[in-house]
């Protein structure tokens, strides 16, 4: 028998993957990021994903707001932050970006997502 491990929001993380993949498979890799972001949008649209691009995150420090914010690429179901690369690999400082915006919010689901590489590369970032 094998035990498949459940983890947060998983159905709704396959079904923004599953779209990710569909995305990379029509375009391949060597565009821009803004171009992946909007196939992505038309890509959530026909699969019903429910999600918001270039969201601004506010940011609080000791409960004041700060002026400045944080932008994702995508907020998704209202609780998973979805941040695209197009870059040849991912590099420590894009993991970090994500785990910031998951700081800022009440979210605690990142994807990371680069479309730059022959093959997606996916990152699950966990707060």
């Amino acid at each position: 028998m094998i035990i498949r491990e459940e983890y947060i929001y998983q159905e709704e993380s396959e079904k923004i993957i599953g779209a990710c993949f569909e995305v990379h498979k029509i375009l391949g890799n060597g565009f821009l990021e803004s171009v992946y972001q909007e196939a992505l949008s038309l890509e959530f649209k026909q699969r019903w994903i429910q999600f918001e691009p270039l969201k601004k995150l506010n940011i609080s420090y000791k409960g004041h707001l700060l002026e400045k914010f944080f932008t994702a690429d995508f907020v998704c179901y209202d609780s998973i932050i979805l941040e695209i690369k197009a870059l040849a690999n991912l590099a420590p400082e894009h993991s970090a970006q994500v785990l910031n915006y998951l700081k800022a919010t009440d979210m605690s689901l990142g994807l990371l997502i680069n479309f730059g590489s022959p093959r997606v590369q996916i990152k699950r970032l966990v707060l």
